[in-house]
């Protein structure tokens, strides 16, 4: 498989294929399953996932939130801290962007 877009353009996977063959007496032939080993992800941006409930939130921050209410949205998504995950790439924590000046 090649990655057709992002900063990683052009790089060849390989995806593992799995074969497993049934053995026993209980059937009188040979069953063979082949499955890929990929796991179902889905991702959405912060303002689209407002309002929604979710069992388990992962967050990638690469940047600081855009606003002060953007981080509360992204961390408020489940029903438990402990449901969730947050990535912020080449540092420890992120910011709570607040611009006071728009405050006033």
């Amino acid at each position: 498989m090649e990655i057709v877009g992002g900063s990683h353009t052009g790089i060849v996977l390989n995806i593992l294929r799995v074969t497993t063959l049934s053995t026993g007496n209980r059937w009188p032939f040979t069953l063979l399953k082949r499955q890929f080993l990929v796991q179902l992800a889905f991702a959405m941006t912060i303002n689209k996932a407002q309002g929604q409930t979710m069992g388990m939130v992962g967050i990638y921050l690469p940047e600081p939130a855009f606003t002060h209410g953007q981080l509360y949205v992204a961390l408020s998504r489940t029903t438990s801290v402990g449901n969730v995950s947050m990535h912020c790439p080449n540092k420890e924590s992120t910011t709570n962007v607040v611009y006071t000046e728009l405050l006033r």
